[in-house]
């Protein structure tokens, strides 16, 4: 077994900017429809909301990225990250398969300025791992 993690910060002003400045472009460009319809459902703490998936996607790329041939190999929307029942978070691949992940866990958190995410991703077949 094999564990990697990925991390990421962003201040929140930032990617309201972008979405102010681009719009739907931008929504559509980085947020799956499920995750646009979670954040836009925050009123007025919507922006805290994506800035936290736009770290959660940032910090599962880290997490995989040994596993990938070329960092193009997956977009923004290859990640979704959806809440449970509970409000958990969860992170999820799309489109694209990554077999030797055997469990991803996320946790996300924001504030008033700045939003974070951490991931641990455990592998199996450790074997396949290779630098």
């Amino acid at each position: 077994m094999k564990i990697s993690c990925g991390t990421d910060i962003i201040e929140i002003k930032r990617i309201k900017e972008s979405i102010n400045d681009l719009g739907t472009k931008f929504l559509e460009r980085v947020y799956t429809d499920k995750e646009i319809e979670y954040c836009e459902s925050k009123n007025n703490q919507k922006y805290q909301h994506y800035a936290a998936r736009f770290a959660a996607k940032e910090a599962v790329f880290k997490a995989i990225s040994s596993r990938l041939n070329n960092k193009y190999d997956i977009g923004w929307k290859n990640i979704e990250v959806v809440n449970d029942e509970n409000g958990r978070p969860h992170a999820g691949l799309l489109d694209i398969e990554i077999q030797e992940i055997e469990e991803m866990d996320i946790s996300i958190s924001h504030c008033k300025e700045y939003a974070t995410a951490n991931v641990v991703v455990i592998w199996k077949n450790v074997a396949l791992m290779s630098h």
